[in-house]
């Protein structure tokens, strides 16, 4: 078992910069691939980034890339996402999820890869 709670979500401006954390605990977090999802009101949560249990493989949703950056610190058991140059589009409640496997080829971009979520976070663009 592992338990994800995210923080650093809130209300940004159009082309401001938010940081997400995850805060992992529970079993090994090395042992974890972690992923990076977010669901809009009224749309289908949206695969936006994963990493594996190194840090030396990321992968982006087509709608984030080189905006957004994930990574994650083993010691502190934490995964993050940096996400820059914000838009209004952007405006989501923000779930991270623990996966107890390699990422797939190409990164695990679906919901039913990962074992493990946290409750969200909303992060909010104003424009």
């Amino acid at each position: 078992q592992v338990q994800l709670v995210e923080s650093g979500g809130g209300l940004v401006q159009a082309g401001g910069s938010l940081r997400l954390s995850c805060a992992a605990s529970g079993r090994t977090f090395s042992s974890y691939a972690m992923g990076w999802f977010r669901q809009a009101p009224g749309k289908e949560r949206e695969f936006v980034a994963a990493i594996n249990w190194s840090g030396g493989n990321t992968y982006y949703g087509d709608s984030v890339k080189g905006r957004f950056t994930i990574s994650r610190d083993n010691a502190k058991n934490t995964v993050y996402l940096q996400m820059n140059s914000l838009k209004p589009e952007d405006t989501a409640a923000y779930y991270c999820a623990a996966r107890y496997a390699p990422l797939v080829p190409g990164g695990s971009r679906r919901e039913n890869e990962y074992q493990y979520w946290g409750q969200g976070t909303q992060v909010t663009v104003s424009s």
